[in-house]
């Protein structure tokens, strides 16, 4: 077990930022962690890598516990912040010599993670002069200098551009799977993201756990959504007909979403139902329950009566 947080709670004043969020982190994934502005990612992050302390609950990082030896857990964890503090007036291979002395490495470590992470190129350039794209590399080679067993990246591609999105999620991967094999417990906002990197999604919505999700079983779950728009509206008792229906939404005027537990592709049995009881379909498509979608139902707001 690479990572065990229970029941942990953040209060700032009356304000709560984290309600007793539960999870474990398992060695060698690649978790992602989802959620809207505010919703408490980045403290919970703080929080095990000892920037903030827990007001409730405990956490362990490779069987350590936060409050008995938090020393040693960050020797553990390799940490890139959101905003990935660098000193830009240092050269590159300067700055991760510094950082070394600091970890107390061996110098050799700063050559190896210059390869690892494709800095070769820029060794010799300073910081100020790189691209967004190369200066993420540079707090991730620093976050690896000490060799850490859990990788915890804070919003690690916000500001790249879309090819730089494509190496450093690429680089990521490497790192976790490909060639490290570390934990990695990635945060951000970018559904594609976790789509691409991770094995596993956790969902948080104000301060809460809202959903803990492998993603090949979320690909391979037989939920089916399919929005439909008649050309008059419909009894809900009638729609309740449709077989392997779940639930039947009106979302406005004659249209309707249709969630069916089923991967056969019930457009067909949609379009019959109609057909028999006398309307058109002015709309019939079929929805995927994908990532984006789970994210959008768990994490919408809630409207006013």
């Amino acid at each position: 077990m690479s990572i065990h947080v229970e029941g942990i709670s953040k209060f700032y004043g009356e304000q709560k930022a984290l309600d007793s969020v539960s999870f474990k982190l398992n060695k060698g994934e690649i978790v992602g962690f989802l959620g809207p502005n505010g919703a408490g990612k980045s403290t919970l992050m703080k929080i095990l890598t000892g920037y903030l302390t827990a007001s409730e609950g405990k956490a362990e990082v490779n069987g350590i516990s936060l409050e008995d030896d938090l020393h040693k857990i960050q020797q553990q964890i390799g940490y890139l912040p959101e905003h990935n503090p660098l000193y830009t007036e240092m050269y590159v291979r300067e700055y991760l010599e510094f950082n070394s002395r600091i970890y107390k490495t061996d110098k050799s470590r700063i050559e190896e993670v210059i390869e690892l992470t494709g800095l070769k190129p820029e060794a010799n350039k300073k910081i100020e002069h790189l691209s967004k794209g190369y200066r993420q590399r540079v707090g991730l080679a620093t976050a690896l200098l000490h060799d850490p067993q859990v990788l915890i990246l804070d919003e690690p591609t916000t500001g790249l551009d879309p090819n730089q999105l494509v190496e450093i999620r690429n680089l990521i991967k490497n790192i976790g799977k490909e060639k490290l094999g570390k934990t990695i417990f990635l945060s951000t906002h970018i559904m594609q993201e976790v789509e691409a990197v991770c094995d596993r999604v956790i969902i948080i919505n104000k301060g809460k756990v809202v959903a803990d999700k492998n993603l090949k079983d979320l690909r391979e779950e037989n939920e089916q959504v399919i929005f439909v728009e008649f050309d008059y509206r419909v009894e809900q008792v009638a729609l309740q007909k449709l077989p392997h229906l779940i639930s039947a939404k009106n979302v406005g005027g004659f249209a309707y979403e249709l969630t069916f537990d089923t991967k056969k592709d019930m457009r067909p049995a949609v379009f019959d139902f109609a057909h028999d009881n006398g309307l058109k379909t002015l709309q019939l498509n079929q929805k995927t329950k994908n990532l984006e979608s789970l994210f959008a139902e768990l994490t919408a707001p809630q409207q006013a009566p």
